[in-house]
């Protein structure tokens, strides 16, 4: 039995899985005056309280605009089809902020399968590689971690995932999959997962 049979939670990465990657991490350190040593939300997390929400605000303003240029990837719509016509559960775990992920799933025509209660940005839970949001997510559906799943591009995707003791999906369009060594699975598009 395939993945779309087992598992029966599904929980996405948002920017670079749901959708086409188009943040330049290290023009919006150099536009919120970062280091580039350190990730962004780490960054802000050690200024002072009033200097970080300052810079919390600068970036809600350039992941706006990214946002309503937002783009499905490839094979998406097909693959949310399958699991909402499996009536599984569906859930979004983005280090983005929840009113420019609500204008992403919009723009991307992804909103749909989304309920909002079900979307966990840095609002609602301790940013990736933390797996607090997917430890949420499970409470919310009184769902068992061996029943889900954790798909995403990048490294905080996969450590999240392993944290919370549930299997990983890598997506990496180009096929390359350098933290392939934290990936259950990987695949180049996400309708891949149907034959899984």
């Amino acid at each position: 039995m395939g993945l779309l049979e087992t598992k029966k939670n599904w929980i996405f990465d948002m920017d670079g899985t749901l959708t086409l990657a188009m943040h330049d991490f290290d023009a919006i350190k150099l536009a919120l005056g970062l280091p580039m040593d350190s990730d962004i939300l780490t960054s802000i997390g050690r200024l002072a309280p009033e200097e970080a929400k300052t810079k919390h605000i600068h970036l809600n303003e350039i992941e706006l605009n990214i946002a309503k240029k937002a783009t499905a990837s490839p094979g998406t719509p097909k693959l949310l089809k399958q699991i909402k016509g499996k009536s599984h559960q569906l859930g979004i775990l983005t280090r983005n902020c929840f009113a420019n992920s609500i204008e992403t799933l919009k723009a991307s025509g992804l909103g749909e399968y989304f309920s909002s209660e079900f979307i966990l940005c840095r609002e609602h839970a301790e940013p990736k590689p933390s797996p607090n949001g997917i430890l949420n997510l499970l409470n919310l559906w009184d769902a068992k971690p061996e029943d889900t799943l954790m798909i995403g591009d990048y490294l905080y995707d996969l450590e999240a995932g392993i944290s919370a003791g549930v299997e990983t999906v890598y997506i990496d369009p180009k096929g390359i999959f350098p933290f392939k060594n934290l990936a259950t699975h990987m695949v180049r598009r996400l309708d891949e997962i149907l034959y899984l």
